[in-house]
Order: C-alpha cells, then sequence, then structure tokens
C-alpha cells in the first residue's frame, strides 16, 4: 500500500511540475514574442461587441498561427482594445491561442 501511495505522489509531482513548466514556457514565449516585435497580420474590423468582449476581424494570413485569411471572432487580452476601433477601421493585430482561445494581444490603427 504505501509504494502505491508513493508512485501515486511522485506521478502527481511530475504531471503538476510539467503544468508549472509549460505555463512558465507559455510566458517566456509570449515575453520574447513582445521583445522582438512580433509580425502583425492586417486585417478589417468588421464588428466590436463590448457585451461579449469580442472583435470579429476580416485578416490575412496568420503566421505565427499557421492560419488562413478569412474572417473570425476573437478575444481581447485588454478590454480597453474594444474601445480603440470601430467596424471599417484598418487595423493590424497580434493574436495567440492561449487555452484554446484566439486573443488578440495587440492592436494597431
Amino acid at each position: 500500500m504505501k509504494v502505491r501511495a508513493l508512485i501515486f505522489a511522485a506521478t502527481l509531482g511530475l504531471t503538476l511540475s510539467h503544468a508549472a513548466f509549460a505555463d512558465d514556457a507559455h510566458h517566456i514565449k509570449t515575453d520574447a514574442r513582445a521583445a522582438t516585435g512580433a509580425v502583425l497580420t492586417e486585417g478589417e474590423i468588421r464588428k466590436v461587441d463590448k457585451d461579449a468582449k469580442k472583435i470579429t476581424v476580416k485578416h490575412g494570413p496568420i503566421k505565427n498561427l499557421d492560419m488562413p485569411a478569412m474572417t473570425m471572432v476573437f478575444q481581447v487580452k485588454d478590454q480597453a482594445m474594444l474601445e480603440q476601433v470601430v467596424a471599417g477601421d484598418k487595423v493590424k493585430f497580434d493574436v495567440e491561442k492561449i487555452n484554446g482561445a484566439f486573443i488578440i494581444q495587440r492592436i494597431e490603427k
């Protein structure tokens, strides 16, 4: 019984340390992208939904996500971004996939 408990504890510890490492690696990647100047994607704002905290963008290819051009809805990192743009604005933006969600990290007119 003690051996099983020890194996379980060791497995749990490795799993938790892997999760912590993956989270740290994401932050390092994000910081590195910010420091080196991430490649911005060109797009046009189609809709700003302040209640849902989302922006619909018709965009060109998103190279860092290997995504083709299309129109899609994005979440925003900072709700203040919703005040910076309106439908019809031509923008450049940086987006990342975080925990399965596509989140705009930066947006410029």
